[in-house]
């Protein structure tokens, strides 16, 4: 019996899949996505793919560029709660856009790279595409502190003791 427990535990630890996407949601206008993508690549996406020339350009929608932002900035920010709104103009998705060509990668999680892109002041997007937009961040408010990421910080951390700790219980039993 208590291998079978040991099993159900590891399984229900690890039987899930961990990549997770942030893309733009469709029926948005091109306004809006435009807004959201200068959001995002002026604070802290990585935007140089969608640049001209660059491995994730085409298609040349501003849909396809809204979701490469969006995503970009969602794991730069460690995929924290609420970093994948941007004023309901986007969310988190099991899966990447289907019509991205074969030199465009979309990462499913942090890469732990610097973006090459600089950030202005907070409030303030970068034009991507000509491009005129408001200022918000990605929950659609203008705080930079807000509540849900220390909560999520607190739950993920919460998250990895309770591993440790049956982990920990399981090879003290030694059904590992």
């Amino acid at each position: 019996m208590a291998p079978l427990v040991c099993l159900l535990l590891f399984l229900a630890m690890t039987g899930h899949s961990s990549a997770t996407y942030c893309l733009c949601n469709d029926g948005v206008g091109d306004q809006a996505l435009q807004t959201t993508l200068d959001y995002a690549c002026g604070n802290g996406a990585d935007c140089s793919a969608i640049q001209p020339n660059g491995a994730c350009y085409n298609p040349n929608t501003v849909k396809d560029h809204c979701n490469y932002a969006v995503n970009s900035y969602f794991q730069n920010k460690g995929q924290v709660t609420g970093s994948c709104d941007f004023a309901g103009t986007a969310s988190v998705s099991a899966n990447p856009p289907t019509n991205i060509p074969s030199t465009c990668t979309y990462p499913s999680s942090s890469t732990g790279t610097t973006p090459t892109t600089t950030p202005t002041t907070a409030g303030t997007p970068t034009s991507l595409g000509g491009g005129t937009g408001t200022a918000f961040s990605p929950t659609g408010t203008t705080g930079i502190n807000e509540p849900n990421h220390a909560v999520a910080l607190f739950t993920s951390i919460n998250n990895i003791l309770f591993t440790f700790f049956i982990t920990l219980w399981i090879v003290m039993q030694g059904c590992l």
